[in-house]
């Protein structure tokens, strides 16, 4: 089979589908979740547990990567779970707006909605990831990581810049226009982005089925088993877990420590979390261009750059630590901005990871390593945010000093993000170590990218 690529132009245009999905998915897990606590007066924990919902449901991800390992075309999967997701945002609105008025029935409804959401962003976001996968080749693959993720931050903060301004003066009734409005525009933007970018773009590494591999396509479970059973698999599945536990956990930790500890308002907080963002894009454009211009491969595996991001962002939770404990001289801006450049590294560099290790091993079960490794991502999402939060109430109640407190949460997580670069080492290791074996040929080449 050749050996064509996808373009530059045609990378951007999946891009734009990631972009899509950002605008969606920020409407529903940030903009509603404000609505139902401060317009509709609801527990705090009703949105959390929608969100939590549609982290959930993404254990499904390798499911849904196997569906299209059998049929061996994306796109569809990619344009149905980009429709799913936007009657999902669309319905999450209304079950917001319904709340205002019957406040069990909006909670069915909401249920549903948030379950549709993680559908679509499962099943979308996985196929989404294998066609750059098996479509990009390797040399491009840090900046296809950084360009799409990028994308998807800018389809975060246009969205929400924009909605804002057509959400004033609020209603229900606006926020159920807005949300169509946004939905629709998405999933028309993204068919017209991933029309026929599959077929442009040639598989890449085609090989023979491995000795002893069955011609046919088994059964999913099978498959599960078969591709868990590969030792990179599942250690990459592992590292995943264990970086985007540590990375999530300071979601939710990261702003009230800046006005509890610091005396920030609400204002500055926000404007703190947009320093921490800036590094973010910052550390993913790093990547991007290192990992296209650095010609040495060891030099250059993108496994190593995640696991200096990993001890990057250790160091900086450390750094936060410190001034939870020292409190108002700390340098807290320069530190969350640190914090922001290691978390772009790191998580750029492992999505690039995961696009270069999806091929390897038993041939046509890329979809299933990445329904693993993003069902990983999800559940560790998931439990994130609740677990920094937990830690942290647990530690106010045992220690008086709030600063102190909140010092132990960020050093558990720079623990945890210490572990995740020791796992994403031994990796990296075993990628140097690897020698090409029969219908190895797409292994040998992507190996240390």
């Amino acid at each position: 089979m050749t050996e064509r690529s996808l373009s530059w132009i045609g990378i951007f245009r999946l891009g734009i589908v990631q972009t899509m999905l950002g605008s969606i998915v920020v409407l529903a897990t940030s903009t509603m979740n404000r609505v139902m606590i401060v317009e509709l007066a609801l527990p705090a924990m009703l949105p959390g547990i929608f969100v939590g919902l549609h982290y959930a449901i993404q254990i499904l991800r390798p499911r849904w990567g196997y569906s299209t390992d059998v049929r061996g075309y994306r796109t569809p999967w990619i344009v149905g779970g980009v429709a799913v997701l936007a009657v999902g945002g669309i319905l999450a609105a209304l079950a917001t707006a319904w709340m205002e008025t019957d406040t069990v029935a909006g909670i069915v409804l909401g249920v549903i909605a948030f379950l549709a959401i993680g559908i679509g962003v499962g099943a979308s976001g996985t196929n989404l990831l294998v066609l750059l996968a098996t479509h990009v080749a390797p040399r491009r693959r840090a900046a296809a990581a950084s360009i799409t993720w990028m994308m998807m931050i800018a389809g975060f903060v246009v969205t929400a810049t924009a909605a804002g301004e057509f959400l004033d003066p609020f209603s229900s009734l606006r926020l159920v226009e807005v949300t169509s409005v946004v939905c629709g525009s998405a999933f028309v933007c993204a068919c017209l982005a991933v029309w026929r970018v599959e077929a442009q773009g040639g598989r890449l590494g085609a090989v023979r089925s491995m000795p002893g591999e069955p011609a046919d396509k088994p059964p999913f479970l099978v498959a599960l088993r078969q591709v868990w059973g590969e030792p990179k698999a599942r250690r990459f599945a592992v590292f995943v877990l264990v970086a985007m536990l540590a990375y999530s956990a300071q979601d939710l930790v990261l702003e009230p420590f800046a006005g509890t500890v610091f005396g920030m308002t609400p204002g500055e907080s926000t404007k703190l979390a947009g320093v921490q963002h800036g590094g973010v894009l910052l550390g993913m454009l790093v990547v991007a261009i290192a990992g296209s211009a650095i010609g040495s491969r060891r030099a250059g595996s993108l496994r190593l750059w995640a696991a200096g991001g990993c001890v990057a962002s250790a160091l900086a939770l450390f750094g936060l630590a410190a001034g939870g404990l020292i409190g108002g001289d700390w340098p807290l801006r320069a530190n969350v901005f640190a914090l922001g450049v290691s978390n772009g590294v790191f998580a750029v560099a492992a999505i690039g990871s995961m696009m270069g290790l999806a091929g390897q091993g038993i041939r046509d079960r890329e979809g299933v390593r990445m329904g693993i490794w993003g069902a990983a991502q999800a559940i560790a999402f998931g439990l994130g945010g609740f677990a920094g939060t937990f830690v942290l109430d647990v530690a106010r109640a045992a220690i008086d000093a709030p600063g102190a407190a909140y010092s132990i949460v960020f050093a558990l997580e720079a623990v945890l993000f210490v572990v995740a670069a020791l796992l994403c080492v031994r990796l990296a290791g075993d990628a140097f170590a690897t020698r090409p074996g029969p219908g190895a040929a797409y292994a040998a080449q992507s190996t240390n990218n």
